[in-house]
């Protein structure tokens, strides 16, 4: 089935107001942060499990206990380098709850370690197990160990952030898949175009967590209607191609993009007007200690 072109110099990229939509599907489209290395980790398990058919009983169980192993520790890895990449493009973030990639790699050497015990004594397989851990280990390293935070803003306020971009997140990533769900390049693209107005305010909030109280009804009560009319629209659009139901549902996008970008200008405009107080209040103490600063330094 054909597809329409959807490059940087296509025709509905080069009208006015496009920019957000190449940006949100140039995000959008970025090389999984698992790779393929991390899928590589499955082909070890799967060979265990079918060579130990021909190990008798007990190797089957051993083979099989080693490939569940094995196999949970390669998906246990994938899923903590994607946490470790979503960790590493927020300003404020929260360590993961749960060491993906190191329980990933315990349990890999642990596989590695019952695989080894066919034919090898104990203190071999433990130490074929100890190796593949700590080659997992150098391979992909360990999870974030800390919070990600901003020097002299309050732990707290960073820590609501954290929680508050979090859930907006989740919210942004139902829609995108659900959308991506009809196949229909248009739509997901004017999706994408609502996301990448609506990570803007994400990025000036977690720049600035004063600002969170002021965002906070857009990143959680707005976003939350947003998935919510998302999932009912596409549920509609698959089953009747309701061309009403879709033209009221971008113009609902519409109407939420302005209404974020509005609110991120003046979160913006707010900041500035602070640092100018700011700055304001630090040349009139200079003042009066005597210190001029209209006047370059020597």
């Amino acid at each position: 089935m054909a597809e329409r072109f959807g490059g940087a110099h296509s025709p509905a990229n080069s009208r006015p107001g496009a920019d957000p939509v190449r940006q949100a599907v140039a995000e959008d489209r970025r090389v999984d942060a698992a790779g393929a290395r991390s899928n590589l980790l499955f082909v070890p398990a799967v060979l265990e499990a079918v060579l130990s058919l021909w190990s008798g009983a007990s190797g089957l169980a051993l083979g099989l206990a080693a490939a569940l192993a094995m196999g949970l520790g390669a998906w246990l890895t994938r899923e903590g380098l994607r946490a470790h990449a979503a960790y590493d493009a927020r300003t404020v973030a929260r360590r993961p709850a749960f060491p993906r990639k190191i329980a990933g790699g315990l349990l890999i050497g642990a596989g590695v370690g019952l695989a080894a015990l066919h034919g090898t004594p104990v203190v071999g397989a433990v130490l074929y197990g100890i190796i593949a851990f700590a080659l997992h280990l150098g391979a992909f390293g360990p999870d974030p160990l800390h919070d990600k935070r901003i020097d002299g803003i309050d732990t707290f306020e960073q820590d609501r952030v954290a929680r508050v971009v979090d859930e907006a997140e989740e919210y942004l990533g139902a829609m995108r898949e659900r959308i991506r769900a009809l196949g229909d390049r248009e739509l997901e693209g004017r999706v994408l175009a609502f996301q990448a107005m609506a990570r803007r305010m994400i990025r000036s909030v977690q720049e600035d967590p004063r600002e969170l109280p002021e965002a906070k009804k857009y990143l959680i009560v707005y976003l939350m209607g947003a998935r919510d009319a998302t999932l009912r629209f596409a549920d509609l659009y698959a089953r009747k191609h309701d061309e009403d139901a879709r033209r009221d549902y971008e113009a609902l996008l519409t109407d939420l993009e302005s209404n974020f970008e509005s609110r991120t200008a003046r979160l913006l405009e707010g900041g500035r007007e602070a640092m100018d107080i700011e700055i304001k209040v630090l040349r009139d103490r200079l003042a009066r200690e005597g210190v001029r600063t209209d006047q370059p330094a020597p």
